[in-house]
């Protein structure tokens, strides 16, 4: 259409869904951007009217294609706009969209698929256009697949396969013969419609269908813009998987209320470039993302020249003492602001260019406890971390950290509208606007997860302390405790792991300890500190499997295996849960093979039996142990990786003495 739609009376009096925001937007912030994208090194952008007349077209032309009201669409790709457009489209027309994660394997997308019973799919590329294809049979009800990017599909025939631009024509046509159509659409939502379906991880069993309304995301969107002071000026990077219920609220829901800019990445690989050059003022990661960057200052740090490694460790000495406290605005001695003003110069300002954060507002971590010690690294480089808490059935949105209340052990206070309560055996109960309307076809699984009181069961263990602040234990399900035989301590395994990896040598930890009689571990060592911290010593290695046996390596992993012992020590409430033993496994943790979740949670059940061969050597007091694994490639291959895994005892310390 040549100009975004008249506003509706319903529209004009309550903007309550998102089609009726963009809507909005597309009048009052008409020329100002509205998306950017970067396609071969050139950044592109549209405005907020032209975004709004892209959508309405791509909601005539799914119309044309049969799609109705209550229909589910399925994205699958990268962050794209026009993926995140197809999104409002969908619901413009009443439907409900169904992100799915664009890594997953064919088969993975055939539950999803199936489940939610999806008629038509837009995909990013030949990539995903080839996985739908392998599947299809499997899926009767699947009759067209849209494609953005139309390389490598020249010969591709199908009569169900369409091209974006042609269905965008399309839809330009039927807009031009009925040009009432939008607005008569937009005005048929209803604030409690379904909104987005966004499938949980799978942690424990099959994924299921969250069903969120436009109300739940809108309030989740408007209570984090009123704490954290969120605006149209304001610009994002959109790159982590839009199947993720955190990339939702910010680069969707956020966006379409605040009005700012979401800006795509070219690809995975030039995100730290992208966002250099792009400095966004709001940043969103989950802990992850913050480690692998701290992983490359570290790498990058231990090549640098005898004086720039020096100068470096002595100005991140004075951040560490007072960084966090200047951020917070607490009171610092003249001598500490003269010395970090000097780092700010030589140090912090430049590692904020490079690790493209110079402009940051406010940045955000979630998904899974973020370790102190790497909290407080960023703070004290003066980038404005927080953590919050929440989970897809509550739009990702329960705690909020407000400017100068933060806790490094905490996820902070209840955000605006939200409720919390401790259940008597320390689960998290939640209950605000923002829950979820229910399970998609699971009746049984709603009731389940939602109280007689209307609390939503979070299966989260925490505490709330005296400030209000929600302290995070860690999975409900997980918590366990020590052997009586040795005093049956509180073992809480993911507190245990993320100390591990804050160490830029360890990626990922899995630690065993409940009912037994000590805590061990299985260690992944990260490939690129590791291999870099090798090289730079002449140690020769093969690949992954060969680098992770070597003796040199798990010297160096014993190094971080007893700091963080040390550290345990010194908390008389963890002092017990001090590991005793681990191994390096030979292969890395992946999703493809079913051991971490498509959000890189580990599947604690799922590798404690698969390695309880290693588990069982760790508690006979083996030496090493012999294990063949079978792998899955990326192509689809399985193949088989083998070693001779070596078991090592490490330091434990006394309560008080570390």
């Amino acid at each position: 259409m040549a100009a975004a739609p008249e506003a509706s009376t319903t529209e004009a009096s309550s903007l309550d869904t998102f089609p009726r925001l963009l809507a909005h937007h597309a009048r009052t912030l008409a020329d100002a951007p509205a998306m950017r994208e970067k396609d071969m090194g050139i950044w592109q952008g549209w405005t907020w009217s032209q975004v709004a007349d892209e959508v309405a077209a791509l909601a005539c032309g799914l119309a044309e294609l049969g799609f109705k009201r209550g229909d589910r669409l399925a994205i699958i790709g990268d962050n794209r706009p026009r993926l995140y457009w197809s999104m409002c489209a969908a619901q413009i027309l009443g439907g409900v969209p169904v992100p799915l994660y664009q890594d997953a394997v064919a088969q993975e997308m055939v539950f999803v698929l199936l489940d939610a019973d999806i008629r038509i799919a837009i995909v990013e590329d030949q990539e995903q256009v080839d996985k739908l294809l392998e599947v299809r049979e499997q899926c009767p009800h699947l009759q067209h697949i849209l494609y953005d990017d139309p390389r490598g599909l020249r010969h591709y025939t199908q009569p169900f396969l369409h091209g974006m631009d042609e269905v965008l024509a399309m839809g330009r046509i039927h807009n031009t013969n009925q040009p009432d159509f939008i607005v008569q659409e937009i005005a048929r939502g209803k604030t409690d419609d379904v909104s987005i379906m966004l499938y949980t991880s799978g942690t424990t069993g099959k994924p299921k269908g969250v069903c969120q309304t436009h109300a739940a995301f809108i309030a989740a969107a408007r209570g984090g813009m009123e704490v954290d002071h969120l605006a149209a000026d304001g610009n994002i990077l959109s790159y982590l998987p839009m199947a993720w219920v955190g990339d939702h609220l910010f680069s969707y829901a956020q966006a379409l209320l605040a009005g700012f800019t979401v800006n795509c990445p070219e690809s995975a690989e030039t995100v730290m470039i992208d966002m250099r050059e792009i400095g966004p003022s709001y940043y969103f990661a989950p802990p992850r993302v913050f480690e692998n960057l701290l992983t490359q200052v570290m790498i990058r740090m231990e090549d640098a020249g005898r004086l720039k490694r020096g100068m470096f460790h002595y100005f991140m000495a004075v951040a560490k003492r007072c960084g966090a406290d200047l951020l917070d605005g607490r009171p610092v001695s003249g001598a500490d602001r003269l010395l970090y003003a000097l780092g700010n110069i030589f140090v912090y300002a430049p590692l904020r260019n490079v690790l493209g954060m110079s402009r940051i507002r406010v940045a955000y971590t979630a998904g899974a406890a973020i370790g102190p010690d790497l909290f407080r690294f960023y703070r004290s480089i003066g980038i404005n971390l927080k953590q919050f808490y929440g989970q897809t059935e509550t739009c990702a949105y329960v705690c909020l950290q407000p400017d100068r209340q933060i806790k490094y052990d905490s996820v902070g206070k209840p955000a605006p509208g939200v409720e919390i309560r401790i259940a008597d055996n320390g689960e998290i109960l939640v209950k605000g606007p923002m829950l979820l309307k229910e399970y998609y076809k699971r009746p049984d699984a709603t009731a389940e997860s939602i109280n007689a009181d209307g609390y939503f069961m979070t299966g989260d263990a925490g505490f709330l302390d005296d400030d209000g602040h929600l302290k995070i234990i860690d999975r409900a399900k997980d918590v366990g405790k020590l052997a009586d035989s040795v005093g049956g301590a509180m073992f809480a395994p993911n507190y245990i792991e993320n100390k591990l990896k804050f160490f830029p040598h360890i990626k990922e930890a899995v630690c065993f300890g409940h009912d037994r009689d000590m805590v061990c571990a299985f260690i992944n060592i990260d490939m690129g500190a590791v291999g870099n911290w090798a090289e730079r010593r002449g140690i020769a290695y093969a690949g992954y499997t060969d680098l992770a046996g070597k003796s040199e390596v798990y010297e160096l992993i014993q190094q971080c295996v007893e700091e963080v012992n040390a550290e345990l020590g010194r908390d008389a409430m963890v002092a017990d849960t001090q590991v005793h033993r681990f191994l390096v496994l030979h292969k890395e943790l992946d999703p493809d093979d079913d051991e971490l979740t498509r959000t890189r949670k580990v599947r604690r059940g799922f590798v404690a039996e698969k390695y309880a061969v290693l588990i069982e050597a760790l508690y006979g007091g083996k030496p090493s142990q012999f294990i063949e694994t079978e792998v899955k490639f990326e192509d689809g291959r399985k193949g088989k990786v083998a070693a001779d895994l070596v078991i090592r005892d490490v330091r434990t310390f006394a309560k008080g003495a570390a």
